[in-house]
């Protein structure tokens, strides 16, 4: 029986990118579900192997603009709680938090392009292990949440006390961007050319960055991402 992916996608661009091409390599068959448009509600929380939810522009809070985020917190809170491997990255991670009855809310600035971590000691003894050298990583959020009841702090920013959180070895949520592959950004300045703008920062700037970075980020990524795997009994 072949192992399955069932990856949440917000806005078509934010994929998997080079997530998706480890998990093809390792034999999981991965099935995108489009938020807004898919009837999410259908899913079974249970049933795939992993779940990811990705990011994308919208609050993590935004209810009544966006009804579909009731049925992702409903499938997210049966999904966590039967310890069911999940991953979230940046809206994802967001709501994660908040189907773990975190608060999730504007931060104090958005936080978009290339800058480092600064993990705990919970988060270098794990799999973000690869990012503890202070190598830049995407960034790419304007909305930051308070940390899960029973979830372990494992990395900050000055901008983003929580950057990453395990809860247990089967839940993970990132607000940055491991999985992010360089020559595929170019949509993302396409697609959010707008929050780029009120961002105060340019496509130029992020173009010379990625091309600056990127390469490295993405093996450092891989390599967080085996890990989590592993741990996470996958």
């Amino acid at each position: 029986m072949s192992k399955t992916v069932v990856a949440v996608r917000h806005v078509h661009f934010e994929d998997l990118a080079s997530f998706g091409e480890m998990l093809h390599a390792r034999g999981y068959a991965i099935a995108y579900r489009d938020a807004g448009v898919e009837d999410l509600a259908a899913l079974d929380p249970l049933a795939p192997d992993l779940l990811v939810l990705l990011g994308g522009p919208i609050g993590a809070y935004e209810d009544d603009a966006y009804p579909f985020l009731a049925d992702e917190l409903r499938l997210l809170e049966r999904r966590l709680a039967a310890g069911r491997p999940t991953l979230g990255i940046c809206l994802g991670a967001q709501l994660m938090a908040r189907a773990l009855g975190a608060r999730v809310y504007p931060g104090p600035g958005k936080e978009i392009g290339w800058a480092p971590l600064t993990l705990t000691d919970a988060g270098r003894a794990g799999c973000l292990a690869p990012f503890g050298d202070g190598a830049p990583v995407l960034h790419w959020h304007g909305d930051v949440f308070d940390l899960p009841d029973g979830a372990e702090r494992l990395a900050s920013t000055p901008l983003c006390a929580n950057q990453a959180f395990a809860r247990g070895p089967t839940a993970l949520g990132l607000q940055f961007h491991p999985e992010a592959h360089g020559p595929s950004l170019e949509r993302w300045l396409i697609g959010h050319a707008v929050e780029i703008a009120a961002a105060g920062v340019t496509p130029a700037r992020l173009r010379a960055d990625t091309r600056r970075f990127s390469a490295a980020a993405e093996a450092r990524g891989r390599d967080c991402f085996a890990r989590w795997l592993e741990a996470a009994g996958l």
